[in-house]
């Protein structure tokens, strides 16, 4: 039988974890009674915000400056998650980048950014995080609805590296079932986000219930996947963006 996966007092990394998504998702760990480390790139006092938030609430956190587009910052953020609050239990990898552009326009810098993060990042977060993690617990990443339905132009490149991070948890939720770690893949649809700040009200009209998500709802679904309730979903991919692809 698979170890029984407890909330309380053990440690989460969220990569990607200062801003939006990721960081809702780390104040919803960190209520859930996990220890949270987060990773940043250029907002230090995002993620100071937020670390401060969780500490408030009488949580433990910790920021961690790592580029997602650099392996060994990646798996220098694990290490240094697992120095401070011990094995893991729950890795998220929000960690990514939006390009848009028509195919004819996309730089060769742009696709190697895209690539870089969405990608690889997310693939040697996992590989780095899998290595350190107890059996038992939760990989989770942060891929998009557009894996299932692209909807509009210019998108070639966002769209190809979120379907691969769905295709992604399908391979990897294989090689970890063994040590009962699950993964599973979040596709969220249009949320609240500096992301989306520009387009909040464009997105609206195309979603069914007619609003966009709040990055909380998003956590929620995270929550879920991290604990005991899930114990018995991996490889899926959940989409949760307000009907849009139906």
């Amino acid at each position: 039988m698979n170890e029984a996966l407890p909330r309380g007092g053990d440690a989460a990394l969220v990569f990607g974890g200062s801003r939006g998504i990721g960081a809702a998702i780390a104040a919803r760990l960190a209520r859930d009674g996990y220890r949270v480390a987060l990773t940043y790139v250029s907002r230090p006092d995002k993620a100071g915000e937020v670390v401060a938030a969780i500490e408030a609430q009488g949580g433990t956190a910790m920021a961690i400056r790592a580029d997602s587009a650099d392996p060994d910052a990646i798996r220098a953020a694990v290490r240094q998650t697992v120095e401070r609050f011990g094995p893991l239990r729950v890795a998220v990898v929000a960690a990514g980048v939006l390009r848009l552009g028509p195919v004819e326009a996309v730089s060769l810098e742009d696709l190697d950014l895209t690539l870089d993060v969405n990608i690889r990042g997310v693939f040697l977060a996992v590989q780095a995080a899998a290595a350190q993690m107890q059996n038992g617990g939760r990989i989770i990443t942060i891929g998009s609805n557009v894996a299932l339905r692209t909807g509009s132009a210019g998108g070639s490149v966002y769209t190809m590296s979120k379907a691969a991070v769905a295709a992604l948890a399908k391979g990897v939720a294989l090689d970890l079932a063994p040590r009962g770690i699950t993964v599973n893949n979040i596709q969220p649809g249009p949320t609240e986000t500096d992301m989306t700040a520009s387009m909040a009200a464009q997105l609206k009209e195309v979603v069914p219930l007619r609003r966009i998500a709040q990055p909380e709802e998003i956590a929620a679904l995270a929550s879920y996947l991290a604990g005991p309730e899930a114990g018995y979903m991996t490889g899926a991919s959940l989409t949760i963006d307000g009907g849009y692809v139906l």
